[in-house]
């Protein structure tokens, strides 16, 4: 009776440490990041007033909001390094470093990339832009409008061609055929860490 009462009692334990491995490594990072109480929407198509951020006329704007401490931003650098290679010479990249808890150096951020890209530490940017989690991007067409604010892809390492929402939105402002392809909830809504303090 014992021993069986001592199995039982071991497998629990097995089962509960398994099931709290896979919800602080996988299943929580599926969840959609809570709306903040206070969150102001900001539209498709709003001007975005963000100053110092636009840098060269008339070139769109992309936008990586990165914290180096969330598990969500660590798991997409690959994908943003892609990104940046890719279109670099027709988009205008930037990073925007969200974390309370830490202080971080523009050169510290931009070896994580490998790119002499411009970043910034300024949490208003976020606001401005309707981004409440780390990651998101956002694409800023030409005339500074927001064209898109969402996810880089459905899964968290943004293997899925199929869902590299990021890249299709990109494409679909450098074809101006003013046709914006159409994103899911998985596209739109945050699903990464939330901000302030990037916790999840």
């Amino acid at each position: 009776m014992k021993k069986k009462l001592l199995l039982c009692l071991w497998i629990s334990l097995l089962f509960f440490a398994i099931s709290y491995l896979f919800w602080q490594n996988e299943y929580k990072y599926t969840l959609p990041t809570p709306v903040p109480k206070d969150y102001q929407a900001v539209a498709m198509g709003t001007p975005l007033d963000l100053g110092k951020i636009y840098t060269i006329k008339d070139k769109p704007v992309f936008i990586h909001f990165f914290n180096p401490d969330c598990p969500c931003s660590r798991f997409n650098i690959p994908h943003v390094n892609d990104l940046i290679r890719k279109y670099g010479d027709k988009i205008s990249f930037k990073v925007v470093v969200i974390n309370k808890d830490k202080d971080f150096t523009e050169a510290e951020i931009q070896d994580k990339f490998d790119a002499k890209i411009p970043v910034f530490f300024d949490e208003s940017i976020a606001e401005k832009c309707g981004v409440f989690s780390t990651p998101q991007a956002v694409l800023i067409d030409g005339s500074q409008k927001l064209y898109f604010r969402g996810n880089y892809n459905k899964t968290r390492y943004c293997t899925n061609p199929d869902s590299n929402y990021a890249e299709m939105a990109i494409d679909s402002l450098l074809s101006k055929n003013h046709n914006k392809p159409l994103f899911d909830a998985l596209a739109l809504q945050a699903y990464g860490c939330s901000l302030p303090k990037c916790t999840k």
